[in-house]
């Protein structure tokens, strides 16, 4: 296990209560950014996505703009 220092561990709680994550949440989305940014990825499982997440997902899908105007019986006439 790793020991923190004080004032890394203050600083993690304290994103924590702002984000209503736990400091664990908000270490590893930090070094998960910063793998990124180094140009590699985290090793492990790819994490499964949490319901909050599924439902800010479809929010954005939804609020996309359409890019075809056309009922859907419409587009499967045309495929046919």
């Amino acid at each position: 296990m790793i020991e923190l220092s004080d004032d890394i561990e203050y600083l993690a709680r304290r994103m924590a209560a702002r984000s209503g994550q736990a400091p664990e949440q908000v270490i590893r989305a930090a070094l998960e950014r910063e793998a990124r940014a180094q140009g590699f990825a985290s090793r492990g499982r790819a994490r499964r996505m949490t319901v909050e997440e599924m439902l800010a997902l479809g929010r954005t899908i939804a609020a996309l703009p359409l890019l075809d105007p056309r009922s859907a019986s419409e587009i499967a006439d045309d495929l046919n």
